[in-house]
């Protein structure tokens, strides 16, 4: 078993469990198509055989039944949510202002699957991952993946209510749940081998599989890059007064890392006031760069942006305009700057505060 919280372990091939995961016939969407693949992840599960059916009495064979037969029972190993009165959701989600907020859709049965076997899986991929750093995972998986899978599969719109006069300019096709849809026999399929319509079992595996690989690129990129990078933020966040004595300003020691989600968490988990400002770092280069943070929840708008006068200028003209040895450059909406030393960019985010653009 791999020591190296951030390296990925394959499971064990060697395991095949004669245990039948049972799921509806028909049509399959991503839903079931995924909760099948992450029970397959587990020791207790792993290859087992899919029975597809909508007979009772068929599905009571199954040793574990997952979007369909009307009930949720984990002691049973029973994981529908078309029932009557069915509102299971995710733990709620902590909302800009700190504190928590109800999830906007309601659990499907890959979600549910996920709730109950969705550690495991993780655990399977990463041993090395302490518990906190499990419990993390988890939570940003369901964060960046999961949710929209049952926002979807439940009839979840994107827009919330009250936005109907809102238009959406275009319209993607290309994520998970569509490219499931389309793995489906269509109507009018034709296998050219067989002259039969394709084998829907045999399909379902296809987008099984499918979903399976979406899941793992995530995953991956959460504990390879996202957990990784944490550590760096929380460290830079926690000596904040050793870079500045406004506590505003954070240097990161690592350039080119994802810090603005982490610091927002950082924010909450800590109960920062005044938020911080202003991210120093290096770029790919070596040249030091100083970033308004966004306001949380916007793409454009800063919590202070660098001074006005400095915006669109470059070199020696900013260098005069600042007042500061080694200024390079200022983005014309005042978000991001540079200078060819560390003393300098810090001098920027200094003044920057002061000034309050």
């Amino acid at each position: 078993m791999s020591t190296q919280p951030y390296k990925r372990s394959k499971p064990d091939s060697s395991l095949s469990s004669s245990k039948t995961i049972g799921t509806h016939s028909g049509t399959f969407q991503a839903d079931e198509a995924l909760g099948v693949w992450l029970l397959r992840q587990t020791p207790a599960y792993r290859a087992s055989p899919v029975v597809r059916s909508r007979d009772p009495a068929v599905l009571e064979k199954c040793d574990i039944v997952i979007d369909v037969g009307g009930v949720y029972d984990h002691e049973t190993l029973r994981y529908d949510h078309h029932q009557r009165g069915y509102d299971e959701r995710f733990d709620p989600k902590v909302g800009k202002d700190g504190t928590t907020v109800e999830r906007c859709t309601k659990l499907s049965a890959s979600g549910l699957v996920y709730r109950h076997y969705g550690r495991e899986v993780i655990r399977e991929y990463y041993p090395g991952l302490s518990d906190d750093l499990l419990q993390l995972a988890y939570i940003k998986m369901y964060d960046s993946f999961m949710e929209a899978i049952d926002a979807i599969d439940t009839g979840v719109e994107l827009l919330p209510p009250g936005s109907e006069a809102i238009q959406l300019q275009y319209t993607d096709r290309t994520g998970l749940s569509a490219r499931v849809s389309r793995t489906n026999p269509r109507w009018n399929e034709i296998d050219e081998t067989s002259g039969q319509s394709p084998d829907p079992d045999a399909r379902f595996e296809i987008a099984s599989n499918m979903c399976g690989e979406d899941f793992l690129s995530v995953l991956t990129h959460i504990v390879e890059s996202d957990l990784p990078a944490r550590s760096y933020v929380e460290e830079a966040v926690k000596k904040r007064y050793d870079c500045d004595s406004s506590g505003e300003i954070i240097t990161l020691h690592s350039g080119g890392l994802p810090w603005k989600n982490h610091l927002y968490e950082l924010e909450h988990e800590y109960k920062i006031q005044p938020c911080i400002k202003f991210v120093l770092y290096t770029d790919q280069v070596g040249m030091w760069r100083v970033q308004a943070v966004p306001v949380e929840g916007k793409a454009f708008e800063n919590r202070l942006g660098l001074p006005k006068e400095w915006r669109g200028v470059r070199d020696q003209d900013l260098e005069k305009v600042a007042g500061i040895d080694g200024c390079t450059f200022c983005h014309a909406a005042g978000f991001i700057g540079g200078n060819k030393s560390y003393h300098g960019v810090l001098e920027m985010a200094r003044v920057a505060l002061r000034d309050g653009s």
